[in-house]
């Protein structure tokens, strides 16, 4: 068995400038282990005191997400090693690993480690080395992967507050960000308002050309209200044809006059004049509110922006208008 061994950490990376001496020391300080199948070796911050090296099966390694759910990094199979930064420091387990299929596997204990570095000093000194190499590619193969989760992280969170028809912001995002605007302007005496509009006769396009052309309508007024905004402002949507905007350190008159930049862009459209139909113009009607007058809160800032665009609506449609108070029921 010895033999067997021997010649089998003959092909292992961190061994291969081994004599068979030498290899015959290591093969002595090695355990072997018997594994099932989804038996777990280490837990992600275990202390780790252990080298493995995979005879035979598979095993995964995993991390665990601040979701609390597991992300498998990487598997190692037969022939490879894992775990051996902690048989230096014996610092805590960085991942999670656990068997795919039975597994054999030999492990080589930090204290063992060092019982070698003690009495073969010069064996000890060549499978270093080879632990730095591979360590180096690894942490290399890492920095990408953790780049990559980056990235996917980056792209989740993105998915989770955008609107995947316009690309502005979506419903969630705007009741949580609105609250939080609304509480640090008030707590900093800045200035801030809501914008509220949506479509005027938008039920009245649909049914006139059917929900394909309604759709074309919504998405031709993203490149309006882009062009409109400022960086710093916030536009959601927040269902169907209706949109909510929140303008930072904006008072009631500014926030009015960006309002009526939205009326004359959407005005200016002519996708509807391209299509033979009975309805060839687009327009929106856009409510105003502003804190403090109109509100303390983010929700009281809706209601009174959206009875401020019924009040537009009762004007005549394609304007803009700023909350009073008898608007309440316009």
């Amino acid at each position: 068995m010895t033999t067997d061994l021997v010649q089998f950490l003959s092909g292992i990376d961190i061994f291969k400038k081994l004599d068979r001496t030498e290899l015959s020391t290591v093969a002595d300080s090695l355990r072997r282990i018997s594994a099932a199948a989804n038996e777990i070796l280490f837990r992600q911050g275990d202390e780790g005191d252990e080298l493995f090296i995979i005879a035979e099966g598979q095993v995964a390694v995993t991390v665990r997400l601040p979701s609390g759910d597991s992300f498998e990094v990487a598997q190692f199979g037969a022939g490879t090693f894992l775990g051996e930064m902690a048989i230096f420091d014996r610092s805590p387990r960085s991942a999670s690993c656990v068997t795919k299929e039975a597994s054999t596997l030999y492990s080589m204990s930090s204290r063992d480690f060092y019982s070698l570095v003690h009495d073969h000093p010069r064996a000890a000194i060549k499978i270093m080395y080879r632990m730095l190499e591979a360590t180096t590619g690894r942490l290399t193969n890492s920095s990408k992967f953790l780049s990559d989760m980056v990235v996917w992280g980056e792209g989740a969170r993105k998915r989770a507050i955008t609107d995947d028809f316009t690309g502005l912001y979506n419903r969630r995002f705007l009741d949580d960000a609105i609250e939080d605007q609304t509480a640090q302007a008030l707590a900093e005496g800045r200035p801030m308002s809501v914008l509220m509009f949506d479509l005027d006769h938008f039920h009245a396009i649909n049914e006139a050309y059917g929900m394909e052309i309604g759709d074309h309508v919504i998405k031709s007024l993203v490149p309006v209200i882009r062009q409109t905004l400022r960086d710093t402002d916030l536009p959601a949507r927040y269902g169907g044809d209706e949109f909510t905007v929140i303008l930072p350190d904006t008072g009631p008159a500014e926030a009015l006059e960006i309002a009526w930049k939205l009326v004359h862009g959407v005005s200016e459209l002519t996708v509807l004049q391209e299509i033979d139909g009975p309805i060839d113009t687009v327009s929106t009607s856009v409510g105003v509110a502003s804190l403090p007058g109109h509100g303390k809160t983010g929700s009281e800032l809706k209601d009174r922006a959206d009875e401020a665009l019924y009040a537009a609506k009762s004007a005549g449609r394609n304007r803009a208008e700023v909350w009073k108070r008898a608007d309440v029921g316009a």
